[in-house]
């Protein structure tokens, strides 16, 4: 096929500077390693990338070994939404723990520690903090991935996350600007839609942007979200009056703008991936993050040729192509810049198992006053609904690994649908019942299998792992915030008495 560039001119370089793809592996492809030396810039990395710190730290180093001062991006919030350890969950809890607990200099801890591991293996950009603020308990895709409900909490620990993410060295890329916490529709899979005032969105959505650009946030992500109030006809990634208007013009935003993933279907499916990168590019944007569905060189190469193609047809201003470059650039001077410069500020703090100090504090125990811990090993059943895409379902979650350790022999299974009331109580057999929730407000199904579970056994232990929304019941009932492997274990020593 042909192409419309040669690799080496400016024009070339800049619309390769703005891209920031993944790829298959745990190894750079040629193809990459090529593109780097053609001008592509950053890099993103996922789960699939990543086997160990060691493999890690050598994926990075040869990605360098082909450009020094490349941006190595990666989507590592703690808690759910974990890469670093895709293969085991997080050793640190998400923001909606962090929230819960309320202790911004806890949240500037945990980040600066996240931070200073994502470093030491050579990763030096963040998509996190989530910004969102999560008024709709029905939102599908944000949910525990915020810090709360509350505007003025929200604000606080994003600006502590991006104060102590960026003390380590690490870039902070602000998400999901203007917010996507208002959604009852996954934007992985089609556009949703927030009809709020502008009122509304100054007070609640706009309260925590506008701390994290205070607080020095390098990159802002946008949201493939429809605004009416802000702009009635494009989504906010596609969006001049979002993008141009309100971040950089009323708020003031000279960092980095980064797109959420081009391909996910609240843009592939309406534009394309090709004619939505070179709108978000006009519209603001500097970045176009794609790689986690689409994972090749064809892809690079498409939207390469869609960004040159639209400058020579006058649709895009080259000089809009080349400040978004430049801003690329920039970032990674100050990347490169700042891992020489960084130091631990607060070792005594950081070091000390933070993630499970922050798990055990983030806890909210009812029927503690009544309950006697376990001794023998209990059923553990998981009631597992369907992950969404930025959470994944290679991440393990629950209590039963940690249970195991403290009483074994504990044994675990997953169910969903209607009927998992009577089946887990058949395999349950006379073992003590861990029931383990995720956002059972969202899920009928579920708060009907507790139903069943809890008129036939009312000495069960329920622990929730999303977003309590739900009253608490059960014996004894613990809302973790959060699905993180080290909330899992600090629900465990509540319910072993450890």
């Amino acid at each position: 096929m042909t192409t419309l560039a040669s690799g080496t001119d400016t024009l070339t370089r800049d619309a390769l500077t703005v891209l920031q793809p993944g790829f298959p592996g745990t190894t750079a492809p040629d193809w990459l390693l090529r593109r780097l030396g053609e001008g592509l810039a950053s890099v993103g990395l996922f789960g699939r990338n990543i086997a160990s710190p060691g493999q890690l730290s050598s994926l990075t180093a040869q990605l360098r070994s082909e450009r020094d001062d490349v941006l190595v991006a990666i989507d590592e919030e703690g808690g759910d939404v974990t890469r670093l350890e895709a293969r085991t969950g997080s050793s640190f809890p998400g923001n909606h723990a962090l929230g819960a607990v309320d202790d911004v200099e806890l949240t500037r801890a945990v980040a600066h520690e996240l931070g200073r591991r994502l470093a030491e293996c050579g990763v030096n950009l963040n998509w996190a903090p989530s910004a969102d603020v999560n008024s709709n308990p029905s939102n599908p895709v944000i949910g525990v991935r915020s810090f709360g409900a509350d505007p003025e909490l929200v604000a606080r620990h994003t600006a502590a996350y991006v104060t102590g993410l960026q003390s380590a060295g690490v870039a902070a890329c602000t998400k999901h600007f203007p917010g996507h916490g208002d959604t009852a529709v996954d934007s992985h899979h089609a556009l949703p839609r927030i009809d709020a005032e502008l009122s509304v969105l100054e007070q609640r959505e706009l309260l925590p942007f506008r701390a994290a650009i205070a607080a020095g946030s390098r990159a802002v992500m946008s949201a493939h979200i429809l605004v009416p109030t802000l702009d009635p006809d494009h989504p906010a990634t596609l969006s001049l009056r979002v993008l141009t208007d309100l971040l950089r013009g009323r708020l003031g935003y000279d960092g980095l703008i980064v797109t959420d993933a081009i391909e996910m279907q609240a843009i592939a499916a309406t534009y394309g991936i090709e004619r939505g990168s070179v709108i978000a590019i006009a519209a603001g944007a500097d970045a176009l993050c794609v790689g986690g569905g689409l994972a090749d060189d064809e892809t690079v190469r498409r939207l390469r040729d869609a960004l040159v193609g639209a400058v020579r047809s006058g649709e895009l201003p080259e000089e809009r192509l080349a400040e978004a470059a430049q801003r690329v650039r920039e970032l990674a001077r100050w990347a490169a810049s700042a891992s020489k410069e960084t130091s631990d500020p607060a070792p005594d703090v950081t070091r000390v198992d933070i993630g499970l100090v922050a798990a055990r504090r983030a806890l909210t125990v009812t029927g503690a006053e009544d309950f006697t811990p376990l001794t023998e090993p209990p059923y553990v059943a998981l009631l597992t609904p369907v992950a969404n895409i930025a959470v994944g379902d290679e991440t393990p979650w629950g209590v039963a690994a940690e249970l195991e350790r403290l009483l074994p022999g504990t044994e675990t299974a997953g169910f969903a649908g209607d009927d998992a009331g009577s089946v887990i109580l058949e395999a349950a057999g006379t073992r003590r019942v861990v029931a383990v929730v995720r956002d059972e407000h969202r899920h009928p199904w579920m708060a009907a299998t507790l139903d069943t579970l809890l008129a036939a056994r009312p000495d069960t232990v329920v622990v929730e792992m999303g977003v309590p929304q739900a009253p608490p019941r059960g014996a004894l009932h613990i809302a973790t915030h959060g699905a993180a492997r080290v909330c899992g274990h600090a629900a465990a020593e509540v319910i072993a008495g450890v």
